[in-house]
């Protein structure tokens, strides 16, 4: 198979995702993950809180794809975080369970954050940041609540809200 120079991935990215579809998708996504919270975050305890992240990490993995200082192995890496948020299939259908099904997504988005901090400048991804706090702040409090998001209190909260 034939490698892509790095610096044409980021104009292949763009011509599959162009800013503007992914800024509609980005909308869609804050304004479904608000009303949904509106209704019944309430039940959710904690994770109500992550998944205010949801709309913020996905434009951050988007926005690091197309940096120049980031690698392009890197960068597939990223990619599949892009593809697991917008493909249809996942651990936690979105189709099934609403919004709560972005969770999984987030701790895959955030593992993968984590992975990239291995060679990437921190100050990469703050500058690339748009949402609330500090974002390895982000990725250690969902990395740490992970585990949590599976227990048997979590799954009942899920049940319950589902209904």
């Amino acid at each position: 198979m034939d490698e892509m120079p790095d610096d044409r991935l980021p104009a292949r990215i763009e011509e599959a995702a162009p800013k503007r579809r992914t800024d509609r998708f980005y909308d869609r996504l804050r304004k479904t993950i608000a009303a949904f919270l509106q209704k019944r975050g309430s039940a959710l305890g904690k994770a109500a809180e992550f998944l205010l992240f949801v709309p913020d990490v996905f434009i951050l993995l988007l926005r690091l794809t197309t940096d120049k200082r980031v690698t392009g192995s890197n960068k597939v890496l990223l990619g599949t975080g892009v593809a697991y948020f917008v493909l249809p299939l996942d651990i936690m259908p979105e189709a099934f369970i609403g919004p709560l099904g972005f969770l999984d997504d987030l701790v895959f988005a955030a593992f993968i954050l984590n992975r990239l901090l291995n060679d990437t400048d921190e100050a990469i991804l703050r500058e690339h940041w748009s949402g609330s706090g500090d974002v390895l702040d982000m990725i250690r409090r969902v990395l740490g609540a992970a585990d949590n998001l599976t227990s048997s209190e979590f799954v009942k909260k899920v049940k319950k809200v589902v209904k």
